[in-house]
């Protein structure tokens, strides 16, 4: 998923951010709500986490905006204030869900996977293409009884291709995707990983799927049936 991760604490930020890459999803990592603005305004996430005290605006009132614009991404509220109250005051805000700090990170993973399953975007545990079975919680694929494990940038491409079967995707397309918000990567990154996930695919038998477009990009071409 794409994960908007508001927290102004930068020691708490970065250990969030660390781990929901590392169970396979793409983060902004924001420290201060007027930045979260603006970046609602230009995308659209799967996810959002809010830290309820932020600097200039504050998670309860991003959550409410949000909702007030239509959308209906789940919202995860991550706050130090734990009274009955509080947490009707934040669901009533228009949040999904409610964490109390210090948050346990394996706690936070399982309530991810929970919010997910509320997504407009859900689609189940699995991605399929014909033969060809992604597990988006065990960060696999799997063809005809082979199974590959992949890394977490490996998966996010994986899952990203999946998605746009058939089509040509460019390196800047592919690189605003799996990259979050201000982070560069590096110029040969997209081509490093495409070569890493066809090593993958190899595994499974299915490294010609994952074709070089010249001078366009990169496509999965599945087979017809």
């Amino acid at each position: 998923m794409l994960i908007l991760l508001v927290e102004d604490d930068p020691a708490q930020l970065e250990p969030l951010r660390a781990a929901l890459t590392k169970a396979g999803h793409i983060i902004d990592a924001i420290e201060d709500g007027e930045t979260a603005q603006w970046l609602l305004s230009q995308k659209d996430y799967d996810l959002l986490i809010l830290d309820w005290m932020l600097p200039k605006v504050s998670g309860v009132d991003l959550c409410q905006e949000y909702r007030r614009g239509g959308k209906t991404s789940p919202v995860l509220m991550l706050t130090a204030k734990d009274t009955t109250l509080d947490k009707v005051y934040g669901l009533d805000a228009g949040a999904d869900d409610y964490l109390v700090k210090p948050v346990d990170i394996v706690e936070l993973l399982a309530r991810v996977r929970a919010l997910r399953r509320r997504s407009p975007l859900w689609q189940g545990d699995k991605l399929s293409l014909i033969d060809l079975h992604l597990d988006l919680n065990n960060l696999t694929i799997e063809r005809n009884q082979a199974t590959a494990q992949l890394s977490g940038r490996e998966f996010q491409l994986m899952e990203y291709l999946m998605r746009h079967p058939r089509q040509i995707l460019s390196h800047n397309q592919i690189e605003q995707a799996l990259w979050g918000w201000g982070t560069e990567p590096e110029s040969n990154a997209v081509t490093t990983l495409v070569r890493r996930l066809r090593q993958r695919l190899q595994t499974v038998g299915a490294k010609d799927w994952l074709e070089n477009v010249y001078g366009m990009g990169y496509r999965l071409n599945v087979p017809e049936k």
